[in-house]
């Protein structure tokens, strides 16, 4: 029985899933916009949720226990001196996922687009 099991496995060993959301979190955080299925979305949403509220809480601690969970210092640096900054008044609610009208074409998985809720314009535009 899964009770208060919370996550989930998408068909994939512990690290590999671990690695998986690792770098689907840090594209997020680079591109601010990710094309990715609707399950691999919302484990990833999770995850880059909690980073942003690291990022708005600042200080060396909460930066080293970011670098812990995605291990990309480029990535965490973006974090903290940009995305932290623009989320600053806001509570919750980072990321929005947005359903696409075709499945992917291999394998008619659902496609959705998980993207920062206050990106930037010239990001946007792209």
């Amino acid at each position: 029985m899964r009770h208060l099991k919370s996550g989930r496995k998408l068909s994939r060993s512990p690290s590999h899933r671990k690695a998986l959301l690792r770098n689907l979190a840090v594209s997020l955080l680079e591109h601010e916009r990710i094309i990715t299925t609707k399950e691999k979305a919302k484990e990833v949403q999770r995850l880059a949720e909690r980073l942003i509220t690291l990022g708005k809480k600042g200080g060396v601690h909460h930066r080293r226990l970011a670098m812990a969970r995605i291990s990309h210092r480029s990535a965490v640096k973006k974090l903290f001196d940009d995305i932290a900054l623009r989320y600053a008044e806001r509570a919750g609610g980072y990321t929005r996922i947005v359903k696409m009208a075709d499945p992917r074409l291999g394998d008619r998985a659902s496609q959705v687009v998980l993207e920062l809720v206050e990106r930037r314009e010239a990001e946007k535009k792209s």
